[in-house]
Parts: structure tokens; C-alpha cells; sequence
């Protein structure tokens, strides 16, 4: 089966630096034209099931895409929501790196070393724990394509999986806002990452890999 990560659209604290992590903030006027844009993009497709972050702005990315696709089934998995950042949620990240220097150079050099200060702050290490679990359990459900609408750190992380690459890799990874990433998962096999945040469809006239496979 093929997974096709959907980053959510563009928010206004994405334009603004602020982390939003589990904050529920909503899509701006750009980022539902984005989603729109990617739901066009994969209309048509045969997925078995959108799946989705409960966050809003991935929510509504996702419902966009199982709109667009007629999809059957839409599910909300909240192991796939945003890596928490604890106290550094709703803060410019000028004010994160006048507050905290120090941590703040190591999540810059060492991500897979910090965790978020604060209630409920998280470390790449756990999102990746749950993050994998999802994929796990929609791999079970499903056998064929499935889309899913997620968030930055926790494609980021499933990247490191997929892959074989350690935690310390995660800023190598450049995931855009409605950018899509496809990874096919055969059994025992190892996974094979066939398309990694490409948003060309936003601008252009990117066509779709065949149903069938690459």
C-alpha cells in the first residue's frame, strides 16, 4: 500500500514564526487555497480513506482531499497531531530564542537530544513512537492507497523511519506547507519513500505517479 503525507496548509502563525504545535489554529485564506489546490491535484484518485490529524488546520486539508476524491472513509487519528512544544507554544520564535538560547541551539544542532520545556513538551523520539504506531495501524486497515494530513515535525520523523535514518537528520528534511510526500509500504520489505515534499502542483502541471506503482 502507498501513504500520500499531506502537510497541512498554510496558517497565519506559520507566516508570522510562531509555534503552533498542539494550538488548534486554522487555515488563512492562502493555505485553503493551497488545500484546494491539492485536492484538485488528486481528484480522482482512489484512496481507501483520508486519514487525519484532529487539528483544524490538517482536518480541513484532509477533508478537502476526501471531498475532491469522494473518498469512503475519513478518520481522525490523534497520534498523528503535531509535536508538542510545551511553553514554547503561541511565542514568536524571536521571544523562544531570547528566553531559552540555549535549548533553542540545541534543537537547531541536536533536535533528536531536546525535549520541549513544559507541560506536555515532547521529543522527536516520542513522536516518532506514535507517529509509527498510525502508520501501523492504517497499514492493518488498509491495503490500498491512503491519504493522510499531517504536520511538519511528524513527517519529518516518519521520514527518519522510512528511510533508516537517525533523528539527528530531521532538519535535512524540508517539508512545505500542502507539499506531498508518498511512501509505499510492502510487508516486510523495508519502505520505499517514491516522492519527498514536492508542491510543484501547486504552480504547474505535476502529474500524479500511475495508481499502480513507480
Amino acid at each position: 500500500m502507498r501513504l500520500f503525507i499531506v502537510r497541512h496548509g498554510e496558517t497565519e502563525w506559520n507566516v508570522d514564526g510562531r509555534f503552533q504545535g498542539r494550538h488548534d489554529t486554522e487555515l488563512s485564506e492562502y493555505g485553503l487555497a493551497q488545500g484546494k489546490k491539492i485536492a484538485d491535484f488528486l481528484s480522482g484518485h482512489r484512496f481507501d480513506a483520508v486519514v487525519s490529524s484532529p487539528l483544524s488546520r490538517a482536518r480541513v486539508t484532509g477533508e478537502l482531499i476526501a471531498a475532491a476524491c469522494g473518498s469512503p472513509e475519513f478518520e481522525v487519528m490523534e497520534d498523528l497531531e503535531e509535536i508538542c512544544h510545551g511553553d514554547w507554544e503561541g511565542l514568536l520564535s524571536t521571544e523562544v530564542e531570547r528566553r531559552w538560547p540555549r535549548l533553542v541551539d540545541m534543537w537547531r544542532e541536536s533536535p533528536h537530544t531536546v525535549i520541549m520545556p513544559g507541560l506536555g513538551g515532547e521529543s522527536l523520539r516520542s513522536v516518532q513512537l506514535r507517529a509509527v504506531s498510525a502508520v501501523e495501524i492504517i497499514a492493518e486497515k488498509y491495503a490500498g492507497d491512503v491519504c493522510v494530513a499531517t504536520h511538519d515535525a511528524v513527517i519529518k520523523v516518519l521520514l527518519c523511519w522510512f528511510l533508516n535514518a537517525p533523528l539527528s537528520s530531521f532538519w535535512r528534511f524540508q517539508i512545505a506547507n500542502c507539499s506531498l510526500t508518498i511512501a509505499e509500504l510492502k510487508g516486510d520489505a523495508a519502505p520505499r519513500v517514491n516522492l519527498m515534499g514536492d508542491a510543484h502542483y501547486l504552480d504547474s502541471g505535476f502529474s500524479l505517479p500511475e495508481q499502480k506503482g513507480l
